[in-house]
């Protein structure tokens, strides 16, 4: 019994100094002396962040009409170009939906974000996306390059995507996606 209380107080003991590291909202040092940095980030003339005018960009980009962007499928083994395709404004990801997945009808709970279908009212607490749909997208890095060409790149299994504003220079493709159909007799 006093094996218990021994190995009882000195869990307690344990959580007591474990708790103390985080509860007196002091960050444990290491011995080293590096300390936390914190970055002030200074806005461009038009008050937004690199960061914040990328996001942007992007989004116009993204919902330009007409646009034409060129996508790879690359192998991720070989590196070869296994599909390419153009693509009629953007590519977009599965997940996106037009309406939320859960939705509470009226008089059961009016919070969140009203939401009408026909004649039929409810709420939903998912929020609506800045590109107006529902859902997660993809995970992917963009960017424009020094000539304004824009890039998409996501990396997933076996397959890289790449997506562009203009095509890219590849030695060859495996399979491409720009069939025509040959014109019948008499069109």
């Amino acid at each position: 019994m006093k094996k218990i209380y021994l190995l009882l107080g000195a869990m307690f003991v344990f959580l007591v100094i474990f708790a103390g590291c985080f509860l007196d909202n002091k960050t444990p040092q290491s011995t080293s002396g590096v300390k936390k940095v914190e970055v002030r980030i200074k806005p461009g003339a038009d008050g937004l962040t690199a960061e914040q005018r990328n996001v942007g960009k992007r989004m116009t980009e993204d919902n330009l009409p007409g646009a034409i962007k060129h996508l790879y499928v690359i192998s991720a083994y070989s590196g070869q170009v296994i599909i390419y395709s153009t693509v009629d404004t953007k590519v977009t990801s599965s997940g996106k939906r037009l309406t939320p997945e859960t939705v509470e009808s009226t008089g059961e709970t009016e919070d969140g974000f009203p939401l009408t279908v026909g004649v039929w009212r409810g709420y939903t607490t998912e929020v609506l996306g800045d590109d107006g749909t529902y859902g997660p997208s993809v995970p992917y890095i963009y960017w424009w390059d020094t000539k304004g060409v824009y890039h998409q790149h996501y990396v997933s299994g076996g397959q890289i995507l790449h997506i562009s504003g203009q095509p890219l220079a590849v030695k060859s493709i495996i399979i491409n996606m720009e069939v025509t159909q040959k014109a019948e007799a008499g069109e």
